[in-house]
């Protein structure tokens, strides 16, 4: 008996450990995997690291400029993240960090508030993203439908493109307009255009979309999960030579640029100085001063209106989309993913940082370069707050034609086109919501074409709701015809009306019995219920019977609270075993 005593002892302590460490390991992933951690899995992470990291300090710095901060809060915003997700992250292979729409969402607030309004956006979004995930709210993203997150990503890639030409041209002025802004004073501004800067910008394209392309269509450069495995030591250089391919423009432009400013010339516009030295650590702002104008707490909420809700919705999809891309068959925890993704945003917030989400660019870099942890994000981190502590210097010497040329090819990519002809071989109506959106976005604003998506796409979904399959056939009974009317679907509000004008119109004669079939009638609402009350008044003026058969019982018991007369109505079984001798004959 005391053996016994013990062993259930033993069993009631460790049951409480083992759901510990099964709730540590999916709360705090690194516990899972750290143990196991070895050298050559080091070795590959550092590579990637290393890899991304030159792709991610030149997209920093484009991203900044597409926000309208100074160029150091695009580095800001690449470390803290990195070093979080480590930590809490549960996709291996993501890179957290500065994205080009995440900067476009903030360039409105930039404009009004400063660099302070990026800052505090950042903090807000993460905060709202972790409470999301500690509400388990997930679902919110299932009202995204693929036509709509098509469509929002490819304006936003477009609008961001086309406030990227005048600079591409070397006309002064910010990037901070929007689609017909753009185009306005690119119309305006054309005869200004400084020819040095455009050569330097279209050469900038020519080469990175060439580098892409061949990288596309030849075997020696396609994404591989072991870099090692390349054929010889030239298509390693090549394969090195494809990825590093921005940091390779910039450094090559940046240096040109250097030996005309050192032999008198400046043919080029210049990114110039860069604030030297690693961020500062402290709270976000909650109130600032913007050209001479005082904004507290309130007044920063009402400049961020919609977007303090639709920039931690866009963060949010933007990072699942890309976790449940390379998840690699594993199931995502997005619940895990949205705690992870909030407070890298709230932390980043710490250093500066404008918002962050999971980057499609950098990540499929890092999976090309073989990474095997999130170690390889940490690599990153550190590769960035290098550069700050000891580049930025050379970082005055950056043509904005380049920078415009790098971001305009990374928009072009991010362009779902090959998505939208997939929409047009598959269900062409799904186009009217893309198009719709697409248009919204370009010509109103992003909140109010995503918004304006949703809403068109929802319509679609209402008038399916409001018009259901029914299967009406008609039967012989032993007392003349009758006819079995089939909901395919549950009813709800919206078909209400519908259903009973389509069972009157239908099912006509004298004598006769209308026997609604709720086999695959699984919910139903009071408007519904109301409905059949309704039903079955009208058939009774027309000398009609009413059968329900086979219907569940949460749904008899919806419809006999609304009457308790409808009760006699319901009917357990066969069709055979209610009308006997039936034989049925599709209308």
């Amino acid at each position: 008996m005391k053996s016994a005593s013990h062993k259930s002892d033993d069993m009631s302590i460790t049951t409480p450990r083992k759901k510990l460490t099964e709730v540590l390991k999916r709360r705090v992933p690194i516990t899972g995997w750290i143990s196991k951690y070895t050298l050559g899995l080091f070795l590959q992470d550092l590579l990637a690291g290393f890899t991304v990291g030159l792709t991610e300090i030149p997209q920093g710095i484009a991203y900044a400029v597409v926000a309208g901060l100074p160029a150091q809060y695009g580095l800001y915003s690449g470390c803290m993240g990195c070093f979080i997700y480590i930590i809490i992250g549960s996709c291996k292979i993501i890179n957290i960090g500065p994205t080009a729409i995440m900067a476009l969402m903030v360039r409105n607030n930039v404009d009004k508030l400063g660099p302070d309004g990026a800052v505090l956006m950042c903090f807000l979004t993460g905060c709202l993203i972790l409470a999301a995930g500690v509400l388990h709210l997930g679902f919110v993203v299932d009202f995204f439908s693929f036509p709509v997150t098509v469509a929002f990503t490819t304006a936003a890639a477009i609008e961001i493109a086309c406030s990227q030409i005048k600079t591409l041209m070397g006309v002064s002025g910010g990037s901070d307009e929007s689609f017909l802004d753009s185009w306005r004073s690119i119309a305006k501004y054309a005869s200004h255009m400084r020819k040095w800067d455009l050569l330097l910008g279209c050469v900038t394209i020519v080469f990175l979309v060439v580098v892409k392309e061949f990288g596309k269509r030849h075997a020696t450069l396609t994404y591989r999960k072991d870099w090692s495995k390349r054929k010889n030591d030239v298509g390693r250089a090549i394969y090195i030579f494809y990825l590093a391919r921005n940091a390779i423009v910039v450094v090559i432009s940046s240096f040109i640029a250097y030996l005309f400013e050192r032999k008198g010339y400046t043919p080029f516009v210049l990114t110039g100085s860069v604030k030297e030295g690693l961020p500062p650590f402290k709270l976000p702002p909650f109130s600032t001063t913007f050209n001479g104008t005082y904004h507290g707490f309130t007044d920063i909420l009402d400049t961020y209106g919609s977007s303090l809700a639709f920039t931690p919705v866009i963060a949010i999809l933007e990072h699942i989309a890309i976790a449940k891309a390379f998840s690699k068959g594993r199931t995502l925890d997005a619940t895990q993913e949205f705690i992870s993704l909030g407070v890298c945003n709230v932390m980043s917030s710490f250093v500066q940082a404008m918002p962050i989400t999971g980057s499609f660019t950098r990540t499929a870099v890092n999976n090309a370069s073989g990474a095997k942890t999130t170690v390889s994000g940490v690599i990153t981190g550190f590769m960035v707050l290098f550069a700050l502590a000891f580049l930025t210097r050379t970082f005055a010497y950056i043509p904005k034609s380049t920078l415009a040329g790098v971001i305009i090819v990374a928009m072009y990519y991010l362009c779902e086109f090959e998505a939208i002809l997939t929409l047009w071989r598959t269900k062409k109506l799904d186009l009217l919501p893309t198009v719709i959106t697409i248009a919204c976005c370009l010509f109103l604003s992003l909140e109010y074409g995503i918004f304006i998506g949703i809403a068109t796409n929802m319509v679609f979904v209402l008038y399916s709701s409001a018009r259901p399959k029914l299967q009406i056939e008609e039967i012989s009974t032993p007392s003349g015809i009758g006819f079995v009317v089939t909901p395919k679907t549950g009813l709800y509000f919206a078909a209400a009306e519908y259903v009973r004008e389509q069972i009157l119109q239908t099912c006509c004669g004298k004598e006769t019995t209308v026997i609604i079939n709720g086999q695959y009638l699984g919910n139903i609402d009071a408007t519904i219920a109301k409905s059949f009350q309704v039903l079955k008044e009208e058939l009774e003026i027309r000398h009609q019977g009413l059968i329900f058969l086979n219907f569940k019982q949460t749904v008899r018991e919806c419809v006999i609270g609304i009457s308790r007369d409808l009760r006699q109505h319901f009917k357990l079984g066969t069709l055979d075993s209610v009308l006997e001798d039936s034989v049925v004959t599709r209308v």
